[in-house]
């Protein structure tokens, strides 16, 4: 342990944790080398060295690629959060140098872009133009690992209670109803009433199985006495869900903030009928025991800001 614990204060360099994430990202040495501009060899070296250094195999090596060992995996953690961190203190050194206002890296799911966090960026650069905002999309189980390795500085999105943790500090800003759409030009879009009964016999554009509000919408088809949509397409993309709607005819569910800013846009049109299905809230999750940078913390604030206006 000694060995190890010296070889990572003082021995362990930013190029040897930069290789180690990049071997567990691509698994292949050539496509590592090809990313880093290094030779195939030189990668072999310098992971021999980090090897070498800890006294542990990192990664298992085969004709399909290679593979990180238990504490390989250990490590790959390790490296991330640094690596993060790193570039976290880069960019704020930076931004006080260039008289900028910094750079803040967001998670957010599907619902929270266009209406929250969106109009959120928008306010924040009124204030500080010179903000650099990275928004990377995705699910939790997707965001989660990387706000915990400080790969993003904040969460936007639906706080599920499955994912509470004590390390996580969720803040609930509002509850998001869903509703029904179709094309505009859709029979159903012009009935005064749209009962469960118009909906199973046509396509049907519904969240992947693992998703909570799938699991709620099927418990709601069988509430009334029905069997679920046989003829559906999984996504839990808006922008997949719009296609299907607007090419194929297809009926889909979305977050009603959503729905309402892509009826302003003429793409989809709400069906009149209730989805009564509950939702988590819409929040904001952060990383107990971390501060936020300037720009995050201003970004937060714009979020709140949003959110309370609605």
């Amino acid at each position: 342990m000694t060995g190890i614990d010296r070889a990572l204060r003082s021995n362990i360099k930013l190029r040897h944790l930069q290789l180690i994430v990049a071997l567990d990202e691509f698994r292949h040495v050539g496509r590592t080398a090809e990313f880093l501009a290094v030779t195939q060899p030189a990668v072999s070296k310098m992971l021999g060295e980090v090897e070498a250094m800890l006294a542990i195999q990192l990664f298992e090596r085969s004709a399909r690629g290679t593979q990180p060992t238990p504490a390989g995996r250990s490590m790959v953690r390790f490296a991330r959060s640094v690596i993060a961190e790193y570039e976290r203190t880069r960019d704020e050194i930076a931004a006080v140098e260039r008289g900028g206002a910094g750079r803040t890296r967001v998670g957010s799911m599907v619902v929270a872009l266009p209406t929250l966090l969106a109009p959120a960026v928008e306010l924040l650069k009124k204030e500080a133009r010179g903000a650099t905002v990275l928004v990377e999309e995705g699910d939790l189980t997707h965001l989660l690992p990387k706000l915990r390795q400080g790969e993003l500085d904040l969460f936007v999105g639906r706080i599920e209670p499955g994912y509470a943790a004590p390390d996580l500090l969720p803040e609930p800003l509002y509850n998001e109803p869903m509703v029904a759409v179709a094309h505009p030009d859709h029979p159903l879009a012009r009935r005064k009433t749209v009962a469960w009964k118009d909906l199973v016999a046509l396509r049907c554009v519904v969240p992947p199985p693992w998703a909570s509000l799938r699991v709620k919408l099927e418990q709601q088809c069988f509430r009334v006495g029905l069997q679920p949509p046989a003829d559906i397409v999984e996504t839990a993309s808006f922008l997949s869900q719009v296609s299907f709607v607007r090419g194929q005819g297809a009926v889909a569910f979305m977050a009603r903030s959503v729905a309402l800013h892509y009826q302003g846009e003429g793409l989809v049109a709400l069906l009149k009928m209730k989805v009564p299905v509950e939702l988590p809230p819409v929040g904001l999750i952060t990383l107990r025991g971390r501060p936020l940078t300037p720009i995050t913390e201003a970004l937060v604030k714009a979020v709140r800001k949003i959110a309370a206006a609605r």
